[in-house]
């Protein structure tokens, strides 16, 4: 039978004759026979005996009665199941009669090892289990740096070493970390996340997922710039010293296929890629793994709030605050409530209160009795509900709508004066500049940092069609920014500048609407703002209303 899905060998769809011994009407004697051969095959005895089997089944006594004869059999079943090879034992032989009988031999088949292998790991397994090794990601690192930094050094058996390691870190990265987010959504987990002891568990669990991803966060752009860095040539000469080393194993068995081992490799590199960096517009297997992550950590917080919010619902202080409050109630000086409230109230943990700031001295001696009080006005918890309120009308925004949009013109007309600058000059060094204001500051190094991650071309396009081009992103030369707000040392990068076909009718544009300066930037931000707090500030009258309502509307029904 021919296989019709391409790049599919027939091979991989042929029934596997040596699995059926997992679930044969005999299959306690047949999975005690392969485990006693894969436990030898373990300790380096390969051949072994029909007596040497017999004995051990025997010992584990798995089936009543087991006799040597029965063992022949199930050995030769075996064998014509192709779990197990057999070869004749003549050199036991001390007469031509005991020749004849044909004592045996029997070794366990590559197949069954992995069978039996596997086996093993599943009765072990108790849940995900997995892991988040952060370490993996330091090794993936160093690993692709040094792929890139010594391709064409290094020996075929070094490029093979380089090679086992990196993927192996990635697959142990990738379905450690699976398995491990996978455990967290488990029924027990869920179980787990409702009950008292969690909250013992929560700091530990919080804390290795908040390290795992600030190790993620920090080797992530080291591994995706390497990724990037690596085009397809070097990527194929690092392969091609890969198959080399593998092809210079010493083998017994038939030699694998150059082209074959080579678009295995290709693949492998292939996950890789689309692991860390992404496919198309679709987002990286690392940024859904972080996103995860934060999640997981979310959700472990909000069940830890629901345990404690739920400890302290069932508890009641209403009748010790009555008796305290009448109890201060019952006090005709001001220094006696002093005292009672430093016995009552001051061994209880410090609570943080928010306010504001509305101090009239700034007296180091000035009590907390003597400053004007904070109003804040509370909603009422009463199930009561109060009468019905009219619904505000919607307010029309388009005043401070419009004032925020001229703000925003207006910054824009600054940059765009700071970028035409630099056009007449078409290039400029960092120690070219001279003195910069804290803005241009500011953009002149968010220009710096997109121009250094784009890859091999160091140059973007900024949306008003100008492409800024780096040409020296690892000059050693230092030098001085000098701005309003201070001197910064850094690289003296070079920064070309250059207006796109697609920007030229719009730079013409742009320039006969310039001459806004900066005081008309701060009025119209100061208006915008303005507008904006008046808008709070009638939001917080009405709530203020609507609460004050909702209280008297409690009283009268009391």
């Amino acid at each position: 039978m021919e296989s019709h899905l391409p790049g599919l060998p027939v091979q991989s769809l042929r029934g596997i004759p040596e699995l059926k011994y997992v679930n044969a009407d005999n299959v306690v004697r047949y999975r005690a026979i392969m485990r006693f051969f894969y436990q030898e095959y373990k300790r380096l005895r390969y051949w072994l005996k029909p007596e040497d089997v017999f004995e051990a089944v025997k010992a584990w006594n798995v089936w009543p009665d087991y006799t040597l004869e029965l063992c022949q059999g199930d050995l030769d079943q075996l064998v014509e199941w192709q779990n197990l090879t057999a070869r004749h034992d003549g050199g036991r032989s001390s007469t031509l009669e005991e020749y004849l009988k044909k004592k045996m031999q029997y070794l366990l088949r590559p197949y069954s090892i992995e069978i039996e292998r596997l086996l093993e790991t599943l009765e072990k397994v108790t849940g995900y289990g997995g892991s988040l090794e952060a370490s993996l990601f330091d090794t993936i690192a160093d690993k692709l740096f040094d792929i890139r930094s010594q391709v064409g050094e290094l020996e075929p058996d070094a490029a093979l070493e380089l090679w086992n390691v990196l993927y192996r870190s990635f697959v142990n990265l990738h379905e450690n970390a699976a398995d491990y987010m996978a455990s967290l959504h488990t029924a027990r987990a869920e179980e787990m996340m409702v009950t008292e002891a969690f909250l013992i568990f929560k700091e530990k669990l919080t804390d290795y997922l908040q390290n795992f991803v600030q190790a993620l966060q920090r080797s992530a752009y080291k591994i995706e710039g390497n990724l990037q860095r690596i085009n397809d040539s070097v990527r194929d000469l690092f392969l091609e010293q890969v198959v080399e080393g593998e092809l210079r194993k010493p083998r017994l068995e038939d030699e694998p296929d150059r082209e074959e081992l080579l678009e295995e490799l290709r693949q492998g590199w292939t996950n890789i890629r689309r692991w860390f960096v992404g496919e198309g517009a679709a987002p990286s297997e690392l940024t859904l793994l972080e996103r995860a992550t934060k999640d997981a950590i979310a959700r472990i917080v909000r069940s830890a709030i629901r345990i404690q919010e739920r400890k302290r619902s069932g508890l009641s202080r209403k009748k010790e605050l009555e008796h305290l409050a009448r109890w201060f109630a019952s006090i005709e000086t001001v220094e006696e409530a002093h005292r009672l409230s430093a016995y009552a109230l001051g061994l209880f943990p410090t609570r943080h209160l928010q306010g504001e700031d509305l101090r009239d001295s700034d007296r180091a001696d000035m009590s907390s009795w003597e400053e004007r009080p904070m109003v804040r006005m509370l909603r009422s918890r009463s199930r009561k509900r109060g009468e019905r309120q009219p619904a505000d009308a919607v307010r029309d925004n388009e005043r401070r709508k419009q004032r925020e949009r001229e703000a925003f013109k207006l910054r824009q007309a600054e940059e765009w004066r700071m970028i035409a600058a630099l056009l007449e000059r078409s290039s400029v060094k960092v120690s070219e500049l001279g003195p910069v204001t804290a803005k241009e500051r500011l953009r002149l190094l968010q220009w710096i940092g997109r121009c250094m991650t784009t890859g091999n071309g160091h140059s973007f396009v900024t949306p008003e069609g100008v492409l800024i081009r780096m040409s020296n992103p690892r000059t050693a030369e230092r030098t001085i920014l000098h701005a309003e707000d201070g001197e910064l040392e850094m690289a003296n990068y070079e920064l070309h500048f250059r207006l796109t076909e697609a920007a030229n009718g719009l730079a013409v544009g742009t320039a006969a609407k310039q001459g806004a300066n900066g005081a008309d930037i701060a009025a119209a931000e100061a208006a915008a703002a303005a507008d904006t707090a008046e808008v709070e500030g009638e939001a917080g009258s009405r709530f203020e209303s609507k609460v004050r309502s909702e209280n008297e509307a409690e009283r009268q029904g009391r």
